[in-house]
Parts: C-alpha cells; structure tokens; sequence
C-alpha cells in the first residue's frame, strides 16, 4: 500500500490501483453521510477532483493519485456512504482506475512514512 500527503490510500490489484481515504482522514472527517463518485470509465489527470465526500463536519475532494481510466467505483456507498468510516481500508475504497503510468506510486509514502506523517 502506498499514502498520499491528502491522506488517501492506493493498493495494487493486479494492474488496477484501488482508491480510498485512511482512517485518520475519516476520523477527522467525522461522520459521513453522502459520497459522489465518478462513472465508470471515465479518464482522469492525476490531481483532478474525483470524488466528493460530505460529513456532518466538511465537505471534501478525493484527487486522482494518477493519470489513468476510472474503471469501477463503489456502487455500495451510495446506499452506505457511513461504510468509508466504519471500514475506510477495506470496504470503504472509492474506485478502481487502470493508471496510465505506475511509476508516480514511487513519490508516494509507505505505511511507516504516512504514520510519521500523522503523528
């Protein structure tokens, strides 16, 4: 698994790199209660808004980590949007995208990096 500084979580699935928000984030987020996911095969920049997550706190943006094609997104959120905080590292993924290029996974934190980060 690999960590951004905007506290998302990206994990390998074969070629496809799977999309969510770490614990810390949903803690901090607090409870959710609405999550906008994008289509299903739509391309994406790395940086681009990709999803929107509202709480009872804040709004917030998810970005794409990288370049590449949305190919799955978490249709269960929609009906279950709490699932990002009760489950933010398994069930609570937002998408699934086919990056374009894997090497910017290298710039990104291991998990020792990303605990030093939020400490």
């Amino acid at each position: 698994m690999k960590f951004t500084e905007e506290h998302e979580w990206l994990k390998e699935e074969g070629d496809l790199i799977v999309v969510g928000i770490t614990e810390h984030a949903a803690t901090q987020l607090g409870d959710v209660v609405f999550v906008e996911l994008p289509d299903a095969g739509t391309t994406v920049s790395k940086d681009d808004e990709v999803v929107v997550i509202e709480s009872v706190k804040a709004a917030s943006d998810i970005l794409a980590p990288l370049d590449g094609e949305i190919v799955e997104v978490n249709e269960a959120l929609a009906d279950s949007p709490s699932t990002v905080n009760d489950d933010a590292m398994e069930g609570g993924w937002f998408f699934k995208m086919k990056p374009s290029d894997l090497s910017p996974m290298d710039d990104y934190m291991d998990e020792a990096a990303y605990k030093k980060l939020i400490d």
